[in-house]
Protein backbone atom coordinates (compact mmCIF):
# COMPACT_ATOMS: atom_id res chain seq x y z
CA UNK A 1 0.00 0.00 0.00
CA UNK A 2 2.50 1.98 0.95
CA UNK A 3 4.15 2.11 -2.50
CA UNK A 4 1.30 2.22 -4.01
CA UNK A 5 0.69 5.60 -2.31
CA UNK A 6 4.20 7.01 -3.05
CA UNK A 7 3.78 6.15 -6.64
CA UNK A 8 0.56 7.68 -6.97
CA UNK A 9 1.78 11.05 -5.65
CA UNK A 10 4.84 10.35 -7.84
CA UNK A 11 2.92 10.28 -11.30
CA UNK A 12 1.16 13.09 -10.05
CA UNK A 13 3.90 15.28 -9.69
CA UNK A 14 5.28 14.02 -12.35
CA UNK A 15 1.91 15.19 -14.46
CA UNK A 16 1.75 18.44 -12.99
CA UNK A 17 5.62 19.28 -13.35
CA UNK A 18 5.09 18.67 -17.16
CA UNK A 19 2.01 20.71 -16.99
CA UNK A 20 3.99 23.30 -15.72
CA UNK A 21 6.28 23.49 -18.19
CA UNK A 22 4.28 23.42 -21.26
CA UNK A 23 2.31 26.18 -19.87
CA UNK A 24 5.22 28.19 -19.53
CA UNK A 25 6.34 27.10 -22.82
CA UNK A 26 3.49 28.20 -24.55
CA UNK A 27 3.50 31.27 -22.95
CA UNK A 28 7.07 31.89 -24.22
CA UNK A 29 6.65 30.83 -27.77
CA UNK A 30 3.09 33.01 -27.76
CA UNK A 31 5.34 36.03 -26.03
CA UNK A 32 7.67 35.38 -29.14
CA UNK A 33 5.91 35.25 -31.97
CA UNK A 34 4.39 38.36 -30.40
CA UNK A 35 7.11 39.95 -30.70
CA UNK A 36 7.98 39.04 -33.85
CA UNK A 37 5.01 40.02 -35.48
CA UNK A 38 4.27 43.03 -33.74
CA UNK A 39 8.51 44.30 -33.74
CA UNK A 40 8.22 48.19 -34.09
CA UNK A 41 9.58 49.38 -37.52
CA UNK A 42 10.75 53.03 -37.75
CA UNK A 43 9.37 55.18 -40.54
CA UNK A 44 11.25 55.24 -43.88
CA UNK A 45 13.12 58.34 -44.22
CA UNK A 46 13.69 59.92 -47.71
CA UNK A 47 10.48 59.44 -48.98
CA UNK A 48 10.68 62.98 -50.24
CA UNK A 49 14.01 62.88 -51.71
CA UNK A 50 14.99 64.00 -55.24
CA UNK A 51 14.63 60.81 -57.89
CA UNK A 52 18.02 61.00 -58.67
CA UNK A 53 18.79 59.27 -54.85
CA UNK A 54 15.94 56.57 -55.49
CA UNK A 55 17.03 52.95 -56.22
CA UNK A 56 15.07 50.39 -57.95
CA UNK A 57 16.20 47.24 -57.37
CA UNK A 58 15.05 44.14 -59.01
CA UNK A 59 13.45 41.66 -56.72
CA UNK A 60 12.11 39.17 -59.22
CA UNK A 61 12.08 39.03 -62.64
CA UNK A 62 9.60 37.17 -64.88
CA UNK A 63 7.51 35.91 -62.41
CA UNK A 64 3.43 35.06 -62.87
CA UNK A 65 2.35 35.46 -59.32
CA UNK A 66 3.30 37.19 -56.33
CA UNK A 67 1.92 38.00 -52.89
CA UNK A 68 1.42 41.41 -51.02
CA UNK A 69 0.85 42.65 -47.62
CA UNK A 70 1.60 46.04 -45.56
CA UNK A 71 1.48 46.88 -41.90
CA UNK A 72 -0.76 50.13 -42.84
CA UNK A 73 -3.12 50.94 -45.50
CA UNK A 74 -2.03 49.48 -49.16
CA UNK A 75 -2.94 51.13 -52.50
CA UNK A 76 -2.29 49.35 -55.91
CA UNK A 77 -2.25 52.13 -58.68
CA UNK A 78 -1.99 52.00 -62.26
CA UNK A 79 1.09 53.59 -62.24
CA UNK A 80 1.36 55.31 -66.30
CA UNK A 81 -2.61 56.37 -65.58
CA UNK A 82 -2.17 57.23 -61.98
CA UNK A 83 -5.71 55.96 -61.46
CA UNK A 84 -6.17 53.44 -58.44
CA UNK A 85 -7.32 50.18 -59.24
CA UNK A 86 -7.19 48.43 -55.68
CA UNK A 87 -7.13 49.92 -51.88
CA UNK A 88 -7.03 47.17 -48.85
CA UNK A 89 -7.42 47.77 -44.69
CA UNK A 90 -4.67 48.05 -42.71
CA UNK A 91 -2.58 44.44 -41.58
CA UNK A 92 -5.32 42.55 -44.07
CA UNK A 93 -4.99 39.11 -45.19
CA UNK A 94 -2.16 38.90 -48.33
CA UNK A 95 -3.10 40.14 -51.52
CA UNK A 96 -2.28 38.26 -54.24
CA UNK A 97 -1.60 39.69 -57.70
CA UNK A 98 -1.02 37.83 -60.79
CA UNK A 99 -0.86 38.17 -64.57
CA UNK A 100 -1.14 36.56 -67.57
CA UNK A 101 -0.95 37.97 -71.53
CA UNK A 102 -4.13 40.34 -70.74
CA UNK A 103 -2.53 41.88 -68.16
CA UNK A 104 -2.59 41.91 -64.07
CA UNK A 105 -5.23 40.53 -62.15
CA UNK A 106 -5.44 41.39 -58.27
CA UNK A 107 -6.66 38.76 -56.21
CA UNK A 108 -8.56 37.06 -59.39
CA UNK A 109 -9.88 40.31 -60.57
CA UNK A 110 -8.60 41.81 -63.18
CA UNK A 111 -7.20 45.48 -63.45
CA UNK A 112 -6.07 48.02 -65.85
CA UNK A 113 -2.74 48.90 -66.22
CA UNK A 114 0.55 47.65 -67.90
CA UNK A 115 2.41 48.92 -64.70
CA UNK A 116 1.62 48.54 -61.23
CA UNK A 117 2.49 51.01 -57.89
CA UNK A 118 1.99 49.57 -54.83
CA UNK A 119 2.08 51.94 -52.32
CA UNK A 120 1.54 52.09 -48.54
CA UNK A 121 1.20 54.71 -45.54
CA UNK A 122 3.85 55.63 -42.82
CA UNK A 123 6.27 53.19 -42.24
CA UNK A 124 6.37 52.79 -45.49
CA UNK A 125 7.09 49.26 -45.45
CA UNK A 126 5.48 46.41 -47.86
CA UNK A 127 6.28 42.71 -47.78
CA UNK A 128 6.17 41.07 -51.10
CA UNK A 129 6.15 36.62 -51.17
CA UNK A 130 6.68 36.89 -46.97
CA UNK A 131 9.99 39.25 -47.46
CA UNK A 132 9.50 42.87 -45.95
CA UNK A 133 10.98 45.99 -48.03
CA UNK A 134 11.01 49.56 -47.27
CA UNK A 135 9.39 52.18 -49.70
CA UNK A 136 7.41 51.13 -52.77
CA UNK A 137 6.92 48.40 -55.00
CA UNK A 138 6.54 48.79 -58.72
CA UNK A 139 4.74 45.56 -61.37
CA UNK A 140 5.71 45.82 -65.02
CA UNK A 141 4.29 43.42 -67.33
CA UNK A 142 6.17 41.53 -69.69
CA UNK A 143 4.98 40.82 -73.31
CA UNK A 144 5.18 37.03 -72.72
CA UNK A 145 2.83 36.87 -69.82
CA UNK A 146 5.08 37.64 -66.70
CA UNK A 147 5.77 40.63 -65.04
CA UNK A 148 9.33 41.64 -62.85
CA UNK A 149 8.83 43.31 -59.13
CA UNK A 150 11.19 46.13 -58.79
CA UNK A 151 11.16 48.10 -55.05
CA UNK A 152 11.61 51.47 -55.39
CA UNK A 153 13.58 52.78 -52.15
CA UNK A 154 15.14 55.86 -51.30
CA UNK A 155 19.25 55.61 -50.85
CA UNK A 156 19.80 55.25 -47.59
CA UNK A 157 17.00 52.95 -46.39
CA UNK A 158 18.45 51.36 -49.19
CA UNK A 159 21.89 50.91 -47.69
CA UNK A 160 20.24 49.80 -44.22
CA UNK A 161 19.14 46.37 -46.28
CA UNK A 162 22.90 45.98 -48.09
CA UNK A 163 25.04 46.55 -45.04
CA UNK A 164 23.66 44.11 -43.18
CA UNK A 165 23.68 41.77 -45.98
CA UNK A 166 27.28 42.60 -46.68
CA UNK A 167 28.72 41.86 -43.43
CA UNK A 168 28.10 40.80 -40.02
CA UNK A 169 26.43 43.49 -37.82
CA UNK A 170 28.32 42.30 -34.71
CA UNK A 171 31.56 43.63 -36.69
CA UNK A 172 33.36 46.57 -35.86
CA UNK A 173 31.82 50.08 -36.21
CA UNK A 174 34.54 51.26 -38.32
CA UNK A 175 34.43 48.31 -41.01
CA UNK A 176 30.35 48.51 -41.14
CA UNK A 177 31.01 52.26 -42.17
CA UNK A 178 33.65 51.52 -44.87
CA UNK A 179 30.71 48.69 -46.00
CA UNK A 180 28.34 51.76 -46.02
CA UNK A 181 30.04 54.17 -48.06
CA UNK A 182 31.57 51.50 -50.82
CA UNK A 183 28.28 50.33 -51.06
CA UNK A 184 26.64 53.72 -51.66
CA UNK A 185 29.32 54.79 -53.68
CA UNK A 186 29.20 51.56 -56.00
CA UNK A 187 24.93 51.90 -56.12
CA UNK A 188 25.66 55.52 -57.32
CA UNK A 189 27.77 54.53 -59.85
CA UNK A 190 25.87 51.71 -61.39
CA UNK A 191 22.64 53.51 -61.22
CA UNK A 192 24.52 56.18 -63.57
CA UNK A 193 26.27 54.22 -65.56
CA UNK A 194 23.83 51.20 -66.57
CA UNK A 195 20.33 52.11 -64.85
CA UNK A 196 19.19 54.99 -67.51
CA UNK A 197 19.10 51.83 -70.39
CA UNK A 198 16.77 49.20 -68.26
CA UNK A 199 14.08 49.18 -65.60
CA UNK A 200 16.27 49.11 -63.01
CA UNK A 201 19.29 50.09 -61.56
CA UNK A 202 21.02 46.94 -58.92
CA UNK A 203 19.57 43.42 -58.68
CA UNK A 204 18.86 42.21 -54.84
CA UNK A 205 22.02 39.48 -55.21
CA UNK A 206 25.47 39.26 -55.14
CA UNK A 207 25.32 40.16 -59.01
CA UNK A 208 24.73 43.73 -57.71
CA UNK A 209 25.50 43.54 -53.86
CA UNK A 210 23.19 41.77 -51.76
CA UNK A 211 20.23 43.42 -50.40
CA UNK A 212 18.00 41.58 -47.63
CA UNK A 213 15.80 44.77 -47.14
CA UNK A 214 14.35 44.72 -43.17
CA UNK A 215 15.48 41.66 -42.26
CA UNK A 216 19.22 43.02 -42.39
CA UNK A 217 18.49 45.66 -40.68
CA UNK A 218 20.05 45.98 -36.69
CA UNK A 219 20.76 49.07 -35.00
CA UNK A 220 24.31 49.09 -35.08
CA UNK A 221 23.81 48.85 -38.70
CA UNK A 222 21.24 52.10 -39.13
CA UNK A 223 24.01 53.60 -36.79
CA UNK A 224 26.62 53.04 -39.21
CA UNK A 225 24.70 53.97 -42.32
CA UNK A 226 22.96 57.66 -40.56
CA UNK A 227 26.84 57.99 -38.94
CA UNK A 228 27.89 58.11 -43.32
CA UNK A 229 25.07 59.84 -44.34
CA UNK A 230 25.39 60.59 -47.94
CA UNK A 231 29.45 60.24 -47.93
CA UNK A 232 30.63 58.54 -50.89
CA UNK A 233 33.90 57.81 -52.57
CA UNK A 234 34.97 60.19 -55.55
CA UNK A 235 38.35 59.95 -58.26
CA UNK A 236 39.90 61.87 -60.93
CA UNK A 237 39.45 60.09 -64.57
CA UNK A 238 41.49 60.41 -67.27
CA UNK A 239 39.30 63.08 -69.02
CA UNK A 240 40.17 65.25 -65.99
CA UNK A 241 36.43 64.98 -64.18
CA UNK A 242 36.08 63.95 -60.43
CA UNK A 243 33.25 61.36 -60.04
CA UNK A 244 32.07 58.21 -58.30
CA UNK A 245 33.53 54.93 -59.33
CA UNK A 246 32.46 51.48 -59.39
CA UNK A 247 33.64 50.94 -55.25
CA UNK A 248 34.14 46.90 -55.81
CA UNK A 249 34.68 44.59 -52.90
CA UNK A 250 35.10 41.28 -52.64
CA UNK A 251 34.66 39.44 -48.88
CA UNK A 252 38.30 37.31 -48.48
CA UNK A 253 41.11 39.12 -50.92
CA UNK A 254 43.73 36.45 -49.85
CA UNK A 255 46.77 38.78 -48.63
CA UNK A 256 46.46 41.21 -52.16
CA UNK A 257 43.38 43.30 -53.61
CA UNK A 258 43.79 42.41 -57.86
CA UNK A 259 43.97 45.59 -60.22
CA UNK A 260 40.50 45.61 -61.58
CA UNK A 261 41.42 46.19 -65.57
CA UNK A 262 42.71 42.05 -65.17
CA UNK A 263 39.48 41.52 -64.28
CA UNK A 264 36.69 43.34 -65.23
CA UNK A 265 38.21 45.81 -68.08
CA UNK A 266 37.41 49.36 -68.55
CA UNK A 267 39.13 52.41 -67.96
CA UNK A 268 42.10 52.62 -65.94
CA UNK A 269 41.34 53.85 -61.75
CA UNK A 270 43.93 54.53 -59.43
CA UNK A 271 41.94 53.46 -56.91
CA UNK A 272 41.19 50.13 -58.07
CA UNK A 273 44.64 49.38 -58.88
CA UNK A 274 45.24 46.59 -55.94
CA UNK A 275 46.63 46.65 -52.69
CA UNK A 276 48.59 44.87 -50.03
CA UNK A 277 46.35 42.94 -47.84
CA UNK A 278 47.70 41.42 -44.47
CA UNK A 279 44.48 41.57 -42.41
CA UNK A 280 42.41 39.23 -43.78
CA UNK A 281 44.03 35.96 -42.87
CA UNK A 282 43.60 37.19 -39.60
CA UNK A 283 39.61 37.28 -39.37
CA UNK A 284 38.43 34.74 -42.28
CA UNK A 285 37.90 31.21 -41.23
CA UNK A 286 40.27 28.45 -42.91
CA UNK A 287 38.13 27.56 -45.31
CA UNK A 288 38.15 30.80 -47.28
CA UNK A 289 41.42 31.42 -47.06
CA UNK A 290 42.51 28.62 -47.42
CA UNK A 291 40.20 26.22 -49.68
CA UNK A 292 40.02 23.04 -50.38
CA UNK A 293 40.20 21.31 -54.38
CA UNK A 294 37.25 20.84 -56.22
CA UNK A 295 36.24 19.17 -59.24
CA UNK A 296 34.07 19.37 -61.84
CA UNK A 297 32.89 16.60 -64.93
CA UNK A 298 35.12 17.64 -68.20
CA UNK A 299 31.72 17.39 -70.13
CA UNK A 300 29.33 19.12 -67.57
CA UNK A 301 31.96 22.25 -67.76
CA UNK A 302 32.14 22.04 -71.64
CA UNK A 303 28.68 22.05 -72.19
CA UNK A 304 28.39 25.22 -69.34
CA UNK A 305 30.73 27.20 -71.73
CA UNK A 306 29.51 26.53 -74.58
CA UNK A 307 26.22 27.61 -73.74
CA UNK A 308 26.74 30.84 -71.71
CA UNK A 309 29.64 32.03 -74.94
CA UNK A 310 27.72 30.86 -78.18
CA UNK A 311 30.90 32.39 -79.96
CA UNK A 312 33.28 29.66 -78.99
CA UNK A 313 31.28 26.98 -80.53
CA UNK A 314 33.15 26.35 -83.14
CA UNK A 315 35.86 24.96 -80.60
CA UNK A 316 33.61 21.77 -80.78
CA UNK A 317 34.01 20.10 -77.09
CA UNK A 318 36.11 21.61 -74.50
CA UNK A 319 39.36 19.60 -74.16
CA UNK A 320 41.84 22.21 -72.31
CA UNK A 321 42.07 24.90 -69.90
CA UNK A 322 45.14 26.86 -69.40
CA UNK A 323 45.78 29.79 -67.73
CA UNK A 324 47.23 32.33 -70.34
CA UNK A 325 48.09 35.38 -68.12
CA UNK A 326 48.10 35.37 -64.14
CA UNK A 327 48.70 38.65 -62.02
CA UNK A 328 51.92 37.41 -59.88
CA UNK A 329 52.36 39.16 -56.56
CA UNK A 330 55.81 37.35 -55.42
CA UNK A 331 56.00 39.07 -51.87
CA UNK A 332 52.83 37.41 -50.92
CA UNK A 333 53.37 33.96 -53.04
CA UNK A 334 49.98 34.45 -54.64
CA UNK A 335 49.19 34.09 -58.37
CA UNK A 336 45.53 34.77 -59.62
CA UNK A 337 44.29 33.74 -63.35
CA UNK A 338 42.92 36.61 -64.58
CA UNK A 339 42.79 35.12 -68.29
CA UNK A 340 42.14 31.60 -69.45
CA UNK A 341 43.09 29.64 -72.91
CA UNK A 342 39.82 27.55 -73.63
CA UNK A 343 41.23 24.87 -76.47
CA UNK A 344 38.62 23.03 -78.29
CA UNK A 345 38.06 19.11 -80.48
CA UNK A 346 38.49 20.90 -83.56
CA UNK A 347 41.79 22.12 -82.28
CA UNK A 348 40.86 25.71 -82.37
CA UNK A 349 41.23 28.26 -78.92
CA UNK A 350 39.15 30.98 -77.40
CA UNK A 351 39.47 32.90 -74.35
CA UNK A 352 37.54 33.78 -70.97
CA UNK A 353 38.42 36.55 -68.36
CA UNK A 354 39.17 34.07 -65.34
CA UNK A 355 36.50 35.26 -63.45
CA UNK A 356 34.13 34.60 -66.40
CA UNK A 357 35.13 31.04 -66.13
CA UNK A 358 35.61 30.58 -62.53
CA UNK A 359 31.52 31.89 -62.57
CA UNK A 360 30.53 29.67 -65.70
CA UNK A 361 31.77 26.65 -63.96
CA UNK A 362 30.26 27.08 -60.57
CA UNK A 363 27.84 30.09 -61.26
CA UNK A 364 27.04 29.56 -56.97
CA UNK A 365 30.92 30.85 -56.47
CA UNK A 366 31.29 28.83 -53.64
CA UNK A 367 32.97 26.29 -54.32
CA UNK A 368 35.31 27.97 -56.64
CA UNK A 369 35.96 30.43 -54.58
CA UNK A 370 38.42 32.65 -56.21
CA UNK A 371 40.69 32.45 -59.49
CA UNK A 372 43.82 32.53 -56.95
CA UNK A 373 43.99 28.48 -57.99
CA UNK A 374 45.40 26.11 -60.80
CA UNK A 375 43.85 24.04 -62.70
CA UNK A 376 44.59 20.44 -62.92
CA UNK A 377 43.62 17.89 -65.57
CA UNK A 378 42.30 14.97 -63.98
CA UNK A 379 41.53 12.89 -66.57
CA UNK A 380 37.59 12.87 -66.45
CA UNK A 381 37.27 15.65 -64.53
CA UNK A 382 39.08 18.93 -64.14
CA UNK A 383 40.75 20.17 -60.27
CA UNK A 384 41.01 23.58 -59.19
CA UNK A 385 43.42 23.15 -56.26
CA UNK A 386 45.70 25.06 -54.54
CA UNK A 387 42.78 27.51 -53.80
CA UNK A 388 43.14 31.09 -51.92
CA UNK A 389 40.93 33.57 -51.34
CA UNK A 390 37.16 34.36 -51.71
CA UNK A 391 35.51 36.59 -54.11
CA UNK A 392 37.07 38.60 -57.46
CA UNK A 393 38.97 40.62 -55.22
CA UNK A 394 38.53 43.92 -56.47
CA UNK A 395 38.54 46.78 -54.61
CA UNK A 396 37.83 46.33 -50.41
CA UNK A 397 38.29 42.86 -48.79
CA UNK A 398 35.80 43.09 -46.39
CA UNK A 399 38.03 40.58 -43.97
CA UNK A 400 40.51 43.11 -44.58
CA UNK A 401 38.82 45.98 -43.56
CA UNK A 402 37.77 43.99 -40.37
CA UNK A 403 41.21 43.22 -39.53
CA UNK A 404 42.02 46.95 -39.61
CA UNK A 405 38.71 47.71 -37.78
CA UNK A 406 40.30 45.39 -35.23
CA UNK A 407 43.44 47.00 -34.65
CA UNK A 408 41.89 50.63 -33.78
CA UNK A 409 42.16 51.97 -37.76
CA UNK A 410 39.78 54.84 -38.16
CA UNK A 411 36.97 54.36 -41.21
CA UNK A 412 38.41 57.25 -44.02
CA UNK A 413 42.28 54.95 -43.09
CA UNK A 414 40.19 51.66 -44.59
CA UNK A 415 38.75 53.26 -47.11
CA UNK A 416 42.31 55.04 -48.70
CA UNK A 417 44.27 51.99 -47.91
CA UNK A 418 41.86 49.63 -50.41
CA UNK A 419 40.87 52.99 -52.29
CA UNK A 420 43.79 54.98 -52.54
CA UNK A 421 43.68 57.63 -54.30
CA UNK A 422 40.29 58.27 -54.04
CA UNK A 423 38.41 61.12 -51.71
CA UNK A 424 35.66 61.27 -49.24
CA UNK A 425 32.45 63.29 -50.26
CA UNK A 426 28.88 64.20 -49.50
CA UNK A 427 26.29 64.03 -52.07
CA UNK A 428 23.51 66.03 -50.40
Amino acid sequence: MYHSITSFFKDRSRFFYRLILFSLLSVCLFTLSSCIERRFIEATTQMDVRDEFWVRVLLFEGIKKCTVKSRSELYIIDAKARNPVASFSKAGPDVEISSSKYGFFVNNRKVSGSQLLVKTNSPYVFGINGVEYRGKLKLIHNADGSFDAINLVPLEPYLSGVVGAEMPDYWEASALETQAIAARTYCLYIKKRFGVNRRWDVKKTQASQAYHGIAAESARIQKAVDKTYGLVLVCRYGDGSEDVFPAYYSSVCGGHTENHQNVFGGESLEPLVGVKCRYCKYTARTPFYYWPMVQFDKKMVSEKILKKYPKLKNLGKVVKLAASKKSVHEDEYITRMTMVKVSGSTGKEGFLRGEDLRLTVDPSGYKIKSTICEIVDMGEKWAFISGRGFGHGVGMCQHGAQGMARRGKRTSEILMHYYPGSTIKSIY
